[in-house]
């Protein structure tokens, strides 16, 4: 991270960035002496970061992103932009796709230095599912409206408190059999710390970076059958996984109540990897960090014995 950013002392506003990714944007900013504010519909759940916030850093605001007055609002006096916003349910095609055309059209008319949209690999206007048609339509109009934009296409992104990684962890901690859905498709997990940079540079280089998209993947492709295996081998634990028939887990999936929604398995099935020939982390300056750097440690409190049992917990489970 430069000791001088150009975002120093800048207002740059966040829009949905009390989400999970939103949170560690918002510490990078921060570090580089950017004066935040977050625009969410819950604005709240930001109440830890502002121990990290100098005093008049950081400022939380109520912001329904489908209301003009209140994008308005949000974007006041702001000179840098970043759009968050996602989701799985409701309107998706206004939510993900309208919306961000109009903060994007107001930020144009405000005459914002830089504007980073979050989309996500696999956006397509074409897919079957109304999240990547949502994200799809969301670059689309961030890009008519304020052609200088940066689009950022993350693929799964992972992090100590994860809705990912944590939520297998807690199933591996368990159960001693496990279903795995999609037991083939290759993912590209991606730290947020490194997402986050992404975004921060995307900033503060618009002239480099502005009217390009990146997908941005980890340095490694795993499958869904491996990352179970690395994270019951973190645990310490042996289990035995079944990969489960496409037919079956489309069914589940479309059933209420799963921890997987019939969007999500849809998305699931390709895999999620950087498309070969795309702009990366290479292009922005980033190296991107792998999974195994923090898997021992974060499922440290799956492990039988927590961390004082991990060592003899890890070797049973490799020589069972």
């Amino acid at each position: 991270m430069p000791t001088s950013s150009p975002l120093s002392g800048q207002l740059v506003t966040i829009f949905g960035g009390t989400g999970y990714i939103g949170n560690y944007v918002a510490q990078s900013l921060l570090a580089r002496g950017a004066r935040i504010r977050l625009a969410s519909r819950a604005p709240g759940k930001a109440q830890d970061l502002k121990p990290l916030a100098n005093l008049g850093q950081l400022q939380l605001m109520p912001c329904d992103i489908t209301r003009e007055e209140h994008v308005a609002a949000a974007l006041d006096g702001a000179s840098y932009v970043v759009n968050l916003v996602g989701a799985f349910s409701g309107d998706l095609e206004k939510l993900m796709g309208e919306a961000p055309g109009t903060i994007a059209r107001l930020a144009a008319a405000d005459g914002v230095k830089a504007f980073v949209q979050i989309s996500a690999i696999g956006a397509d206007a074409a897919s079957p599912t109304a999240y990547a048609r949502g994200k799809a339509l969301g670059e689309q109009r961030v890009l008519a409206a304020f052609p200088a934009a940066t689009v950022l296409r993350p693929s799964i992104v992972f992090g100590k408190d994860d809705n990912f990684l944590n939520l297998f962890g807690g199933m591996i901690e368990m159960l001693p059999v496990l279903p795995v859905f999609g037991p083939e498709a290759k993912l590209q997990l991606v730290y947020a710390d490194d997402v986050a940079e992404a975004i921060a540079v995307a900033l503060e280089h618009p002239e480099l970076h502005g009217g390009h998209t990146y997908e941005l993947g980890g340095p490694e492709q795993l499958s869904m059958m491996e990352i179970h295996e690395r994270i019951a081998e973190a645990q310490g634990r042996k289990r035995t996984f079944l990969a489960v028939p496409d037919g079956l887990s489309a069914t589940f999936a479309a059933l209420p109540g799963t921890p997987m929604s019939r969007d999500q398995w849809t998305l699931l099935k390709p895999g999620s990897t950087v498309a070969p020939g795309a702009r990366g982390f290479a292009e922005l300056g980033i190296e991107p960090k792998p999974l195994g750097l923090f898997l021992d440690k974060w499922m440290q409190r799956y492990r039988k014995h927590g961390r004082f049992g991990a060592a003899n917990d890890r070797a049973k489970a490799r020589k069972a």
